[in-house]
């Protein structure tokens, strides 16, 4: 990182460090020389979650009798994060940290011990490629509100219902997927573990999105899909408390990857307004470029050292709902605001696909929506303050 965008961090050690190159010689071999080919295919090919569990970083916090590397300190999570958002691929690659950040934990936290011995050792060999599925076509951010039911006949769940918007979507082996068993609104909510070979699993199609071009995302169906009542995730009826507790990691691992995408586009941004010339010498020494980077060169430098302050906390078992919420909505709308403000620094070539600011601009823009809107998180927060 740069040393004119970032002071000095504290937060990792020496082997947190290290993992940093293991990550980008990985994300340069697997992902790098294959990006263009998935972008047009809409979806990575499957070899690339394999190849990140031989790497050691797939299912490195899956315990070691599964044949994860046991790790539990979330700080390797936020440095494959970091990694991932700053290179060239950070499309092609989200499905690798979805998995590890967001979806894995349902596994390692909710599974009992047969449930464990049935799925970590695939999910850990990058075998088993895994998705949550909570949004639904009628359904996003009131969870109380999902549809998807499943009825217990005898020791079978049937599910009936559809999810949308759904990262991993079109590879996805099993799919952590929240159901209604219950009338109660909150109460009534239950985790299921659909597995995608079933007969009723239906996916749709493949999503065009404005941006994240290689990351599927997809519709699913269920019609009559007969479920073991052994896949269910905990008690039934605890899934809505069950989405409550892993959101919180979801969304400070969003923030801190927004964090790393705006620094990166700063650093790129400082390399153009150098080089880039107008009326005979660079724009970087115009007033107002000098300006405009001062501002948000400043702003990455208080958001790192903000969200750094919560990643600790989180990796010591600290971070609050509220803290995470507040981190979200702040460093995603951080990273729209900065994305658009360096693209009109680089000025038409902004515009064109080729430049990289170009395809910032549109990945940018989903991470104030996806792991609850901008609107929603502010809402966590306003609600602590008593209003």
């Amino acid at each position: 990182m740069s040393r004119a965008l970032s002071p000095q961090r504290s937060l990792y050690d020496d082997e947190h460090e290290l993992l940093r190159d293991t990550v980008r010689s990985f994300a340069d071999k697997y992902a790098g020389p294959h990006i263009e080919r998935w972008r047009a295919e809409g979806k990575v090919d499957r070899t690339l979650f394999v190849e990140a569990a031989r790497a050691g970083i797939l299912g490195f916090n899956i315990p070691e009798e599964y044949g994860g590397g046991g790790v539990g300190d979330f700080r390797f999570n936020a440095v494959i994060g970091e990694e991932f958002s700053r290179h060239p691929a950070s499309d092609a690659l989200a499905g690798v940290g979805l998995s590890n950040d967001i979806v894995v934990p349902y596994f390692t936290d909710l599974t009992d011990a047969e449930q464990k011995a049935r799925w970590l050792p695939g999910i850990a060999a990058g075998e088993l490629i895994v998705a949550v599925a909570m949004t639904e076509p009628g359904t996003g951010s009131d969870l109380a509100g999902i549809a998807t039911t499943a009825v217990l006949e005898g020791e079978e769940y049937v599910v009936n219902g559809s999810k949308v918007f759904i990262s991993n979507g079109q590879n996805a082996d099993l799919v952590v997927t929240a159901v209604r068993t219950g009338p109660d609104r909150h109460g009534g909510l239950s985790l299921l573990v659909l597995e995608a070979d079933r007969p009723g699993f239906a996916r749709g199609r493949n999503l065009e999105k404005v941006g994240l071009h290689a990351q599927d995302t997809s519709e699913l169906f269920f019609q009559d899909l007969r479920v073991p009542a052994a896949n269910l995730l905990g008690a039934e009826g605890s899934g809505f408390t069950s989405l409550m507790r892993n959101l919180p990691q979801e969304r400070i691992s969003i923030a801190a990857n927004a964090m790393a995408s705006i620094e990166a586009v700063l650093e790129r941004t400082l390399d153009y307004v150098k080089e880039r010339t107008a009326f005979g010498k660079p724009i970087g020494s115009f007033q107002n470029t000098r300006f405009e980077l001062a501002e948000m060169v400043t702003t990455a430098r208080v958001g790192r050292s903000h969200l750094d302050d919560l990643l600790a906390r989180h990796a010591r078992g600290e971070l609050t709902a509220v803290d995470a919420a507040a981190a979200k909505f702040w460093a995603t709308e951080q990273y729209v605001d900065i994305v658009g403000r360096c693209l009109q620094l680089h000025g038409a070539y902004g515009y064109m696909r080729e430049y990289r600011i170009a395809r910032d601009y549109l990945d940018s823009r989903i991470t104030t929506i996806y792991g609850g809107t901008t609107e929603i998180m502010k809402e966590i927060v306003g609600r602590d303050l008593g209003l």
